[in-house]
């Protein structure tokens, strides 16, 4: 057992998108999955500051990236 679980690989993180390491014709998708990137980085630290439970944070992360998401769009029309 314990052999199985040195050899298990060790889950890493995900890396944030580089557009300027894309193609050019993939840039543009590369630019849109790095922002949303950022705003689940950034909600995933408000939910840490403001302490949110385990089984409470699914919850609180779809609703910061509703809110961030309806914030852009009134910034956008303006």
């Amino acid at each position: 057992m314990v052999i199985s679980l040195l050899a298990a690989p060790t889950a890493r993180a995900q890396m944030l998108v580089d557009p300027a390491k894309v193609a050019p014709e993939y840039r543009e998708a590369a630019e849109k999955r790095r922002a949303e990137q950022l705003r689940q980085r950034e909600c995933a630290r408000r939910a840490d500051a403001d302490r949110i439970l385990v089984r409470d944070r699914t919850a609180y992360l779809n609703q910061c990236l509703e809110t961030m998401a309806a914030q852009q769009a009134e910034v956008a029309k303006q």
